[in-house]
């Protein structure tokens, strides 16, 4: 959501429609939510060691660990960080509807936001509604960059481990063979017996 990219997507593709994927929006969303947590943590001392319980997915959490959120994250509760928790959730629900229902979920998800009181997440709220547009498109393509990041950190590891290269073909060569994941089948030296 960089100004540097829609600008840079804007100019050398005008025919598209900019996309902002799922991954990118939640990263945002627990961005905020992270610093309500930190907030409130420094002011109540029963929320310590809590803090990464909100930022996991559900289905990722242990039965005592989704015991803990039952137990401050509620409906009922009045703890700052479970309000914003729950704004995630229903963040993260936006992304499961069609072109015909987003508009109008992550409009009434905005409304909330934006009404919390919660500093960060009224910020974040903001941003959303800046690129509401592109986060609405992802409901009719469905387009994630998740290949492109994936790929981006195969290259990084491939150079971080060759410690640079000399030329920019060297790289692209290399970038190829990381990519390709082409099994060339040399021989092991685990398997070979020692010569006396």
């Amino acid at each position: 959501m960089s100004p540097a990219f829609i600008k840079g997507a804007e100019e050398h593709f005008p025919e598209a429609e900019i996309t902002f994927d799922k991954f990118h929006a939640m990263k945002l969303m627990n961005k905020a939510l992270d610093e309500v947590c930190r907030q409130e943590q420094k002011e109540n001392s029963t929320l310590k060691k809590t803090r990464y319980l909100w930022l996991k997915n559900i289905e990722n959490l242990r039965e005592d660990q989704k015991a803990i959120l039952r137990k401050f994250g509620g409906a009922s509760s009045n703890l700052k960080g479970a309000l914003a928790w729950r704004l995630k959730l229903a963040f993260q629900n936006v992304f499961t509807y069609d072109s015909t229902w987003a508009p109008y979920f992550l409009d009434k998800w905005h409304w909330w936001a934006s009404h919390s009181r919660l500093e960060p997440i009224v910020s974040l709220a903001k941003t959303i509604k800046e690129h509401r547009q592109g986060i609405l498109n992802y409901s009719k393509s469905k387009i994630s960059n998740g290949i492109l990041e994936g790929l981006n950190s195969l290259f990084k590891a491939a150079a971080a481990k060759a410690r640079g290269y000399r030329t920019l073909r060297n790289a692209i060569t290399a970038y190829y063979l990381v990519a390709s994941r082409l099994e060339l089948g040399l021989p092991s030296l685990c398997g070979a017996t020692h010569m006396k």
